[in-house]
C-alpha cells in the first residue's frame, strides 16, 4: 500500500513482536509495533533460550547484552523423590550448532530491554506504547487497525498485520481463528527469587518427580533462581500464594537467607496450537499462535523462531522480491516444529505430574530399567527439520539447520561476516546473484570458517548450499541449479531438483 502508515503492523511488543519487527526492518520494510503496556513487564517470565534463539538475537545485534546476563548449566535432570536419575539431558553448556551455548538461562525483562534498545536505533521501525488494539478491517490491498491511545482512538494502515499479542490474542479472536487443544492443563505455582548466596543453590536444572509435590528448580539469568510447585487437588491459588505456604515449600531446599522472593504467581500450563497462522493479510506469531508447557524451555524460543521464519518472508513480499504465496510456507514450516516441541514438553510434563504414589512407583521402575538398559529417551534435545515449505525437496540437507562456525581463536562468528541475507556457499568461484550473498570457499572472508563449511558440504556430498535468511537450508546442488530453484521458489513456480 503506497499510502499506508507502514508495510507491517505488529500488535504486541513482547520478544516475538519486537524480534519480528527488527528482522523485517533490517530487510528494508517499514514496521510499526503497537503495545498496550507502557513499558516492559518488570518481572521474570520465560527462563530459557537456546543456541538458535541466541543466533536470532545475534542477527539483530542484541546477543551481546543478552549473553552478558545469561547463565549456563551442563545438565537438566529428572529425578525421583529419592534423587535417582530418570532422565538426563546433557551438554546444554556446550556450544550448539547456532554458535552459542545450547541452553542460556535468562532474565526476560533484560532480554526485552536489549531488543527494544535495538529497535530504538532502527530507522524503519517504531514502537508505540500504550496503544491498545480494538479491531481491524481488511481489504484486498491491506489492513486498517484501530487502537485506543492516550490521545484517543487512532488507526494504522499497513500491508500486513501480525498478531504477536500473547495467549489471549485479541487479534486471533478478531480474525475468528480457533485453537487446537492438545490436552495438557495443569496449575503450578511459580516462585522467582533474587539470589544472595549462590553457593547454597543447585547448579543444574531439576525436575523432581515426587508424587507428593512435583517440583521444578531451575537457574535463571544472573542473580536469580526459580522454583515451580504443582498445585495438588483442593489447593487454591490464594492458598499456595501465601508467604507462610511458600516458606514451607522452600524449607526442604534450605535456602532461607540465601534468596529473597521476587515474584509469586499461579499459572495454568497449557498446550494449544492455532488452526490457522495466516488468514488473508493477518498472521499470528508467538503465544498467539501456540502455547506450550514450560518443561522443554521452548515457549519463548518458539516465538523467536516464528519471527525469524516470517520476518524475511514478509519483507521479500513487501519489496516485490517474492510472491505473496510464500507466506503459506510459514505455518507449513513452523507448525511441525512447534508441535514436536510441545509433544516433548508434554512428555516431560506427564513424567513429572504424576501424583498417585503407585503410578509414580511404576513410572520410576520402568524409567530406571530403561535407563539401565541404555534405552532412556534422554541425551540432547533434537527437533525435526523443515519437511514441507520453501525448500528444495529431495536435495541432501534441505530443510536442516545450517550451523554457524565460530573462530576458536577470535570468537568471530560466520553470520557477522556474511550478514543477514540468504547465502550461496560453494566450493568454486561464486557468481554474483541479486538478493543472495554468493561466496566461494576461497573468499578471504571465509578464511576462519572454510574448513567447517567444507566439512558440511562433504557430509552432504555436494558442491554448494543455499542457506535462507533464517539459516535453514533451502537446498544443495550446483551453483546455477540452486539459483534457478531459489528464484522459482520465491515466485512459487515449479522447478527440477538441483
Amino acid at each position: 500500500m503506497a499510502d499506508a502508515d507502514c508495510d507491517i503492523l505488529v500488535v504486541g511488543g513482547g520478544p516475538a513482536g519486537i524480534t519480528l519487527a527488527l528482522i523485517a526492518a533490517q530487510h528494508g520494510v517499514r514496521v510499526i509495533v503497537c503495545e498496550k503496556e507502557a513499558d516492559v513487564y518488570p518481572l521474570p517470565r520465560a527462563a530459557h533460550i537456546d543456541h538458535e534463539v541466541m543466533r536470532i538475537y545475534q542477527s539483530v545485534g542484541a546477543a551481546g547484552p543478552i549473553a552478558a546476563t545469561c547463565r549456563t548449566t551442563g545438565t537438566y535432570d529428572f529425578l525421583t523423590a529419592s534423587g535417582e536419575v530418570l532422565l538426563r539431558f546433557e551438554g546444554s553448556d556446550r556450544i550448539g550448532p547456532g554458535g552459542w551455548p545450547g541452553a542460556n538461562m535468562i532474565h526476560q525483562p533484560s532480554v526485552e530491554r536489549a531488543l527494544r534498545a535495538r529497535l530504538e536505533g532502527q530507522p524503519l521501525a517504531e514502537l508505540r506504547s500504550c496503544w491498545t488494539y480494538l479491531g481491524h478491517e481488511e481489504t484486498a490491498l491491506g489492513v486498517t487497525a484501530r487502537f485506543a491511545t492516550p490521545e484517543g482512538e487512532r488507526s494504522v494502515t499497513a500491508g500486513y498485520l501480525v498478531g504477536a499479542d500473547g495467549t489471549r490474542s485479541p487479534v486471533r479472536a478478531a480474525a475468528a481463528i480457533d485453537m487446537d487443544d492438545l490436552g495438557f492443563d495443569e496449575p503450578w505455582l511459580v516462585i522467582d527469587a533474587l539470589v544472595h548466596d549462590a553457593g547454597r543453590l543447585p547448579k543444574v536444572n531439576l525436575q523432581i518427580c515426587d508424587p507428593a509435590r512435583p517440583t521444578t528448580c531451575v537457574l535463571m539469568g544472573e542473580g536469580r533462581h526459580r522454583w515451580e510447585f504443582m498445585l495438588l487437588p483442593g489447593e487454591t491459588s490464594d492458598q499456595v500464594s501465601e508467604d507462610a505456604f511458600i516458606a514451607k515449600l522452600l524449607a526442604p531446599w534450605n535456602v532461607e537467607g540465601a534468596v529473597t522472593l521476587e515474584r509469586k504467581a499461579v499459572y495454568r500450563f497449557n498446550a494449544r496450537v492455532a488452526k490457522q497462522w495466516r488468514k488473508g493479510r493477518v498472521l499470528l506469531a508467538g503465544d498467539a499462535a501456540h502455547q506450550t508447557p514450560p518443561f522443554a524451555g521452548q515457549g519463548m524460543c518458539a516465538g523467536a523462531r516464528d519471527a525469524a521464519n516470517l520476518g524475511w518472508k514478509l519483507a521479500a513480499v513487501v519489496t516485490g522480491k517474492a510472491s505473496e504465496t510464500i507466506l503459506d510456507s510459514y505455518q507449513a514450516e513452523r507448525e511441525p516444529h512447534v508441535r514436536a516441541t510441545i509433544q516433548m514438553a508434554i512428555m516431560m510434563g506427564r513424567t513429572v505430574c504424576i501424583t498417585d504414589p503407585a503410578a509414580a512407583a511404576e513410572r520410576d521402575r520402568q524409567m530406571l530399567a530403561a535407563r539401565a538398559a541404555g534405552q532412556s529417551p534422554d541425551g540432547a534435545l533434537a527437533y525435526p527439520p523443515i519437511a514441507d515449505g520453501l525448500v528444495l525437496a529431495g536435495s541432501p540437507g534441505a530443510g536442516s539447520y545450517f550451523p554457524q562456525p565460530v573462530d576458536a581463536a577470535s570468537g568471530a562468528k560466520l553470520d557477522d561476516v556474511l550478514g543477514g541475507e540468504a547465502w550461496l556457499l560453494s566450493r568454486g568461484a561464486a557468481a554474483p546473484v541479486d538478493g543472495v550473498v554468493a561466496v566461494g570457499l576461497e573468499d578471504p572472508r571465509l578464511e576462519s570458517f572454510a574448513s567447517g563449511i567444507a566439512a558440511w558440504l562433504d557430509a552432504h556430498d555436494t558442491g554448494a548450499v543455499l542457506v535462507r535468511a533464517d539459516r535453514y537450508v533451502f537446498g544443495t546442488g550446483t551453483h546455477a541449479a540452486l539459483i534457478e530453484a531459489w528464484q522459482a521458489a520465491l515466485a512459487r513456480r515449479e522447478t527440477a531438483a538441483a
